[in-house]
């Protein structure tokens, strides 16, 4: 939690510094709206992948039960887990640096940089360093929700619907089906060697990227009637 509050500082400092702007230049307000669009970014990852975790039960005959570990303090700690680390990457990614870049170079550029920058934090993240295979596949998935999350601040101006997007997936895969670091969370697998089926996983890696970003543009246009956001250095105007 420090360092979350460490990042705002230190955002509230250079967006003070390079665009004469405060934290709402993260798009917090109107706080109505903002709640709006991490709702529906949450629930629209999450049932993205929830679906996909359904169809691999299927496919795999996998049934998934309630961790008879499970408590109810166990289960908001996982869910706080997930919301830390999310807010820790969005506001190194899609915060007051994505601001000032596209202030400066425009949001195309913003988008490309935030979007490799992101693939290129989870070849250590994920501690794949120097494995060619492992760092290939990991760039591709995590540099494209990159540029989705940052195409998705770009449009509406706002660190929410970045947020819900990444927290709704982050939590179901994470802690809902427990694939995440912390082990077994809320549900478990009944076999013990539960293996994805790999016709989905070549799908889920490398087709759905693809599907994703045409549903999130035209959501984003039906929500938010497709407005362009221009970064001025005065102000931020749609």
């Amino acid at each position: 939690m420090l360092g979350i509050i460490v990042q705002i500082i230190v955002s509230w400092i250079i967006l003070r510094i390079f665009v004469k702007k405060d934290l709402t230049a993260l798009g917090i307000k109107p706080f109505g709206s903002r709640s709006l669009q991490f709702l529906i970014g949450f629930m629209f990852t999450a049932f993205l992948c929830a679906s996909i975790q359904m169809i691999d039960a299927f496919l795999t005959n996998t049934n998934w039960e309630v961790s008879s570990k499970l408590t109810f303090i166990e289960g908001l700690n996982a869910f706080w887990l997930n919301v830390k680390g999310v807010l820790f990457e969005e506001l190194i990614f899609r915060g007051a640096l994505l601001v000032i870049i596209i202030h400066k170079f425009g949001a195309k550029i913003g988008i490309l940089i935030s979007g490799v920058a992101f693939g290129i934090y989870h070849w250590f993240s994920y501690g794949v360093l120097g494995d060619i295979g492992s760092m290939t596949v990991i760039f591709f998935i995590t540099a494209m929700s990159g540029l989705v999350w940052a195409y998705a601040f770009s449009k509406t101006k706002s660190i929410a619907l970045p947020i819900g997007l990444h927290l709704g997936w982050n939590f179901t895969i994470n802690s809902i089906f427990s694939k995440g670091p912390w082990g077994e969370q809320i549900l478990v697998p009944d076999k013990v060697e539960f293996v994805s089926n790999p016709i989905l996983n070549l799908v889920v890696y490398f087709v759905l990227p693809f599907v994703v970003v045409p549903i999130l543009t035209w959501l984003l246009i039906r929500l938010w009637g497709g407005r362009k956001i221009k970064f001025h250095t005065t102000q931020i105007t749609k």
